[in-house]
């Protein structure tokens, strides 16, 4: 028998031991929710939308790494005959030759691909959640990726006058998802937003200051997906923290371009208004003094189309080789003492050395440089002879670890060197797939 005043005291326990108990409840729920989110995966197909051609990749992403199911690649896109050459992970190769003539008629050969029984990865289209794109060009308007909307499709096209041969492909690689996958959320990914970051004192040029006004003329920089990616990842190989690191980042390819990673951030970058600018390349010249084009147009009566394919296409390597705009045929070329070959390649490789040196003098100092990219990656040669010289700065570049590294990942500085040096693959479509999946799980 309880008095009044111990049942009412029981009552309130009660109610406080409820009270508790789903409390607890709440926190098991939410607990267990992060966990799903923690281990939670979703199918993002990355695109990187040509003028003529299409590059895909598949990837099962979970958080920020991620599973390759399949690459490929659609070509001659508009032609009378196309290409489809479609790899699925762990299965036989698929290829198909066809008319293809527009990227909607590419998209849709890929996605049947995808869900063929014989050689695709996936079930049925609604396992693709997501779709990334590669956009070249972003201006001033995206200093990271964004989730596609009305809004961020009219302002990729604004833009094309200053990347005619790109963003208009970049853009109809969406509004192609948008007739065969609609409904699929969509994000661009650009390269140019990685350089947002970089300084005016470093952006602006020295023309008149109303053209930046009014035409927004400035560098922009490009490759800024694979810089921000190599940065991170050498930086991790080579124990330093990227947050308090100054690193020189060398992608090399057909097209190729240097950034300084200051603090892990862009802060100078080689390539310019347009992918031109800065390094000499397969077939683009790189820095040149404005005169020297204009007067050739002048002697040779050359209009503003001619000039800029001249600079584009019949350049670089190429140009001044005579042989190749690739590097394969320009070393074999050097060995067997081809002289235009030899003064191509010892221009191309000097020129990554100046900038190296121009970006640690910029950021006052230097602890990390990263190769990437096509050559990067796979060209020993081309490694030792941009480190050579360098020993001024502290870098001591360990040789016979360099031999004949190509295609992975590896330290190639002394263990003494007080600059470090590595070669990483970069992997842009991975960036794409991790940007593309922070959002969609986000919105």
């Amino acid at each position: 028998a309880l008095c009044r005043t111990e049942r009412r005291g029981m009552r309130r326990c009660g109610r406080r031991g409820r009270g508790a108990r789903g409390g607890d409840k709440k926190l098991r729920v939410q607990t267990k929710l992060q966990e799903f989110k923690k281990h939670s995966f979703m199918i993002i197909l990355v695109l990187n939308c040509g003028s003529s051609s299409i590059k895909y990749q598949v990837i099962d992403m979970q958080g920020q790494t991620g599973t390759l199911l399949a690459k490929g690649l659609v070509e001659r896109i508009g032609l009378k005959e196309g290409d489809l050459t479609h790899k699925p992970v762990g299965k036989e190769k698929f290829e198909l030759h066809r008319p293809i003539p527009d990227h909607t008629t590419g998209i849709s050969l890929v996605l049947d691909a995808l869900t063929d029984p014989s050689h695709g990865v996936i079930r049925s289209l609604d396992e693709v959640k997501a779709v990334g794109h590669r956009v070249a060009h972003g201006g001033e308007y995206f200093p990271e990726s964004v989730v596609v909307t009305d809004e961020v499709k009219e302002k990729i096209r604004s833009l094309f006058a200053i990347a005619p041969l790109h963003n208009p492909a970049n853009l109809e690689g969406v509004l192609s998802i948008e007739r065969v996958l609609p409904g699929v959320e969509q994000v661009c990914v650009f390269d140019t937003s990685f350089h947002q970051t970089i300084p005016a004192l470093n952006y602006m040029y020295a023309l008149p200051y109303e053209y930046y006004e009014k035409y927004r003329v400035r560098k922009y920089g490009f490759h800024g997906t694979s810089h921000k990616y190599v940065a991170r990842a050498g930086a991790e190989l080579a124990g330093l923290d990227p947050a308090k690191s100054k690193i020189v980042t060398c992608h090399i390819g057909n097209g190729a371009s240097a950034t300084a990673v200051l603090d892990g951030r862009s802060f100078d970058t080689s390539m310019g208004f347009s992918p031109v600018d800065g390094l000499m390349m397969g077939t683009r010249c790189g820095e040149v003094d404005p005169s020297a084009v204009t007067y050739i147009g002048e002697k040779e009566g050359m209009d503003y189309d001619r000039l800029n394919a001249m600079m584009n296409k019949r350049s670089g390597v190429e140009g001044v080789s005579g042989v190749s705009s690739d590097m394969r045929d320009i070393d074999r070329a050097y060995e067997e003492g081809n002289p235009r070959a030899v003064l191509a390649r010892d221009m191309y490789f000097s020129r990554i050395r100046q900038y190296i040196g121009r970006y640690a003098a910029e950021m006052g100092g230097l602890d990390l440089v990263v190769f990437t990219g096509g050559v990067g990656e796979n060209s020993p040669e081309m490694r030792e002879q941009v480190c050579a010289g360098l020993e001024f700065m502290g870098l001591r570049f360990d040789a016979e670890a360099n031999h004949g590294v190509r295609g992975r990942d590896k330290i190639l500085s002394a263990p003494d060197s007080r600059v470090r040096v590595a070669v990483v693959c970069t992997d842009e479509e991975l960036m794409i797939a991790a940007d593309t999946y922070r959002l969609v799980s986000r919105k």
